[in-house]
């Protein structure tokens, strides 16, 4: 079996809507961790002996296997998160077409090919291939715990790897499902594991000798723990932490659209969008229309567990203290809430929330607040709105909102993030060639994409002689040589470059 369940211990996964258990799963402890990662260490072998096309095959099948079962998956995810069903299925659908571009470009971007050697090594063939890394181990999140994880997941496999996943304590299900389906398709090696349980079980994932990654997504704060288990052994880490991402309104922008996409960006999932809008910097022409616009947009979603609802319940219960006190403090501040307030948070749900003048220290506006909120300020121009929104430790991705295609790009490459979408909310997410990753407190590393499959796995240069010729590396070496060598060099690099 792909899940480990040696412990008689067990913890039980809620609905954060109904307080109701929706499974008990095992806690696994520090030995069962263990055993997943020996038997994932055969697996591996297996798994790399198979080849590209056999590899991909599986996958594909995996692949099909999890679009038949879309609705059972979708379903799971709406019981452990509170998430809406047609979010829980477009996130599945985003999961599906990943695992299909990591196995079907995983031999283009990762097997061998000739590089020029140069003219210092004409005589040499030379050989890049990129080889998996052994096991890697996957932490995963609770906000998309199918699609965010399947980021890691399915590009290690796709590259030659076996996977232990760790999936969060408040979505075990999700994982728990995932590890069945590829054990139906796969089941002569179990080359993805489900380990579950709380904060222990990770731990003994990341302080493994015998893990060849660890794949993190969560907090800043636990981020850090997790390095420094890894640092133990030096195991290498891709971190995907938090965001505190801003959305730019220029004054030519189509306000309709961007009011659209921004409270989309920002009220989604319940604003548990580590890529969600946070902060909304509108160029001052645009500024009263397009918060009238937002506003009104805003004023008529409803959170809820029922069909109609917009979005779901706060999933993790510590988060609504976090997001109460940032609402309160921007309003204790001098922020103005133009959209609901601090009577917004009725546990386990909350209202929307759009606050304008909330000063730039403010910790709505500093801190990450994964809630339905939002700050919206008034900027003179783009540079002013990309210096506020640059402002910041975190760095994951953006939003620009404009009519100009020059101005647009300009500010998409000045704004400090990993990803930026121009006229849309996270496009970007949605193209699996792409790579996804942050800088600063948002983490480093990429997963998706060719950057995506190379993070797991560790590049191999082969050079091969092809004919003798003038042989430097030897004490045989004679003066008319090494000056003949000195010559060429002199006239190939020694010329002057003119403007």
């Amino acid at each position: 079996m792909s899940v480990a369940t040696e412990s008689a211990e067990t913890f039980a996964s809620l609905n954060p809507a109904t307080g109701e258990v929706v499974a008990e799963h095992p806690r696994q402890d520090g030995a069962a961790v263990a055993a997943a990662i020996e038997r994932a260490r055969e697996a591996a072998e297996w798994w790399r002996a198979l080849g590209w096309k056999e590899r991909r095959l599986r996958l594909l099948n995996v692949k099909g296997s999890l679009a038949r079962n879309l609705n059972r998956m979708a379903e799971l995810i709406h019981q452990e998160t509170g998430k809406p069903v047609q979010d829980a299925q477009l996130e599945t659908i985003m999961a599906i077409t990943h695992l299909d571009w990591a196995a079907r470009n995983a031999q283009k971007v990762l097997g061998p090919r000739s590089v020029f050697p140069g003219l210092m090594a004409v005589n040499q063939k030379c050989v890049l291939e990129y080889q998996p890394l052994g096991v890697v181990g996957v932490i995963g999140p609770w906000n998309y715990p199918i699609f965010t994880p399947m980021g890691s997941i399915g590009y290690a496999l796709a590259a030659g790897n076996a996977v232990v996943f760790k999936p969060s304590e408040f979505t075990p299900g999700v994982g728990v499902l995932l590890a069945e389906l590829f054990d139906a398709v796969i089941p002569e090696h179990p080359v993805l594991q489900t380990v579950t349980g709380l904060g222990e079980t990770g731990a003994a994932l990341a302080s493994s000798p015998h893990v060849d990654k660890i794949a993190f997504t969560g907090s800043a704060r636990t981020a850090k723990r997790v390095m420094a288990a890894c640092a133990e052994n030096l195991t290498p880490i891709v971190a995907e932490c938090g965001g505190k991402d801003a959305c730019i309104v220029d004054s030519d922008a189509d306000l309709d659209a961007a009011a659209d996409a921004a409270l989309w960006g920002a009220m989604s999932n319940a604003g548990q969008t580590c890529i969600g809008v946070e902060r909304i910097y509108v160029v001052d022409e645009a500024y009263d229309k397009f918060l009238g616009k937002l506003t009104e947009k805003a004023k008529d979603l409803r959170p809820g567990f029922d069909r109609e609802a917009a979005y779901g319940p706060i999933t993790m219960p510590g988060q609504l203290d976090i997001i109460e006190r940032h609402i309160k403090d921007a309003l204790d501040k001098g922020g103005k809430a133009v959209v609901g307030g601090a009577e917004s948070v009725r546990k386990p749900y909350v209202e929307p929330v759009v606050l304008t003048n909330v000063p730039d220290d403010s910790a709505a506006v500093c801190e990450e607040t994964f809630g339905p909120t939002i700050t919206v300020h008034r900027v003179k121009d783009l540079d002013e709105a990309v210096h506020k929104a640059n402002k910041t430790s975190y760095g994951l991705a953006g939003t620009i909102f404009s009519g100009n295609k020059a101005r647009a790009l300009d500010v998409a490459r000045r704004m400090r993030s990993g990803m930026t979408s121009i006229n849309a909310f996270a496009a970007f997410a949605q193209v699996a060639a792409l790579p996804f990753g942050g800088v600063g407190e948002s983490g480093f590393g990429r997963i998706h994409g060719a950057d995506g499959l190379r993070e797991f796995t560790r590049p191999k240069a082969i050079t091969r002689q092809r004919f003798a010729t003038m042989n430097l590396t030897t004490f045989a070496r004679t003066e008319k040589e090494m000056a003949r060598v000195l010559g060429m060099i002199n006239m190939i690099h020694g010329r002057r470059y003119k403007r």
